[in-house]
């Protein structure tokens, strides 16, 4: 299967649970483009993707919330990139393993 890729902006936003976890929120227009390119491939409707925000790419699957979709970011990924709560950012997507 060929990778459909989107360049995209969202929201850093947080969900406290036993521990905090950080996401990018993508607005519902992409998300609803997404959800057609992913047809087939979901998987409880989860969607693998490939993710590259500046140099750090890394794959993950989005999560489906409230009509849209969340970009999981790894501590790993958000504090070298200096990503706080509410931080708009730009990030290259590709549905689908390569």
């Amino acid at each position: 299967m060929e990778a459909l890729d989107f360049t995209l902006v969202g929201p850093v936003v947080e969900w406290r649970g036993p521990a905090p976890f950080y996401f990018v929120r993508l607005d519902e227009e992409d998300s609803d483009d997404i959800k057609v390119a992913a047809q087939g491939i979901e998987y409880w409707g989860q969607v693998p993707v490939i993710v590259r925000i500046d140099e750090i790419e890394f794959t993950t699957a989005l999560f489906p919330k409230d009509g849209r979709y969340l970009v999981p970011l790894k501590d790993a990924v958000r504090r070298p990139l200096g990503l706080e709560v509410d931080a708009d950012v730009e990030l290259e997507l590709s549905v689908g393993r390569r």
